[in-house]
């Protein structure tokens, strides 16, 4: 009878705490709150690279337009304002030639006139010939902004200034760059540098167009690893190219210019010159190297993926340091030594523990 209380209350006890321990592992319960965090987390993470895609394209077309398309237009418009009505008699009768919206008429010249002189724009006296000169003028402006109200009602109208910009650079291109246009465009260039304020900039900016624009390929076309800021810790650079002749003489050896970029914005860093052979030439590409380094070493390139590379390791063997692979099986070696000094270790004692039983029986 006593005994069967406390194995009652043991049991009820066991059969509390395995109902306490699978109410913990419970999965939490989910609430409109959290799956609508989640979802929302994944639709803006698969839908913000294009939109900011799409986003910045955008405001590239409309830098164009605004700076290059909208200019070109203007000067189209005042063009064809000035030349057209020099060529073709616009306000005659029998000038059918010309859309209606391109003409003035003597009434709409008249209005216009008033308005101003209402407004006190223009003087109230004034003779026939200034009187003639002064409609005319009006006649251009009421042209102009017929024109261009037309012109901007008209879908497609606008494009045409791109569509100018890209054949003009396109025969600029073509002509300049045979043996003729380069020494036209040399001398003009040559005195074109002389100007002041210029002679400081165009260089420079002459320079850094070439380089991204120009035939000779862009200056990072090798992506390096270097011990860089000490021995030891190697560190993923961009090669610009040859260094100064002073730090070849200081240091030595044949020295290279490299480009150590920060992390999360690789277009600041550090620039360095090291020795040629201390450098090791990573087998991918400028834009791989690019997203290592945006993304801070979490998109690390495919033919970089963890396993070792053997030139990479014949480098580093070189410059006396362990290559990846002969690490990983000196690190499996000794793991597996460690389990046999165990086990050998563990048997030992077994084997004492039985001698020791046998000598007690």
């Amino acid at each position: 009878m006593t005994t069967g209380k406390p194995d009652v209350d043991v049991g009820g006890g066991n059969q509390h705490k395995q109902d306490g321990k699978l109410g913990d592992d419970a999965p939490p319960r989910r609430t409109f709150g959290s799956d609508f965090q989640r979802f929302f987390g994944r639709g803006l993470a698969i839908l913000l690279p294009s939109v900011l895609t799409l986003w910045l394209l955008y405001q590239l077309f409309l830098f164009l337009m605004n700076n290059v398309g909208q200019p070109i237009n203007s000067v189209i418009q005042l063009l064809v304002v000035e030349v057209t009505p020099r060529v073709v008699d616009v306000d005659s009768p029998d000038g059918d030639k010309v859309p209606d919206w391109f003409k003035v008429t003597d009434n709409e010249v008249t209005r216009e006139l008033s308005r101003r002189r209402d407004e006190g724009l223009v003087p109230e006296a004034a003779d026939a010939v200034e009187t003639n000169a002064l409609r005319r003028d009006i006649r251009q402006s009421l042209r102009r902004d017929k024109f261009r109200q037309a012109w901007d009602a008209t879908p497609g109208l606008n494009l045409i200034g791109l569509v100018v910009a890209i054949v003009v650079i396109y025969f600029a291109g073509l002509l300049l760059g045979g043996y003729i246009g380069r020494r036209v465009y040399g001398k003009f260039e040559d005195w074109f540098q002389r100007l002041p304020l210029l002679k400081q900039v165009y260089p420079h900016v002459k320079r850094v167009t070439e380089m991204v624009l120009g035939d000779r390929p862009i200056a990072f076309n090798r992506v390096v690893v270097v011990q860089y800021p000490r021995k030891g810790v190697w560190t993923v650079a961009l090669v610009t190219g040859n260094s100064m002749r002073s730090i070849h003489r200081a240091g030595g050896a044949e020295m290279v210019t490299i480009f150590v970029p920060s992390t999360p914005t690789p277009f600041t860093g550090f620039t360095i010159s090291v020795p040629e052979s201390e450098v090791i030439d990573l087998p991918v590409g400028v834009e791989e190297a690019i997203r290592f380094f945006i993304t801070g070493g979490v998109l690390v390139p495919d033919a970089e993926q963890p396993g070792g590379s053997v030139e990479f390791d014949d480098a580093i063997k070189a410059m006396g340091g362990t290559p990846l692979q002969q690490g990983n099986a000196d690190g499996e070696t000794n793991n597996a030594g460690d389990g046999d000094d165990a086990g050998d270790a563990k048997s030992a004692d077994e084997g004492t523990d039985e001698g020791t039983g046998g000598r007690r029986d």
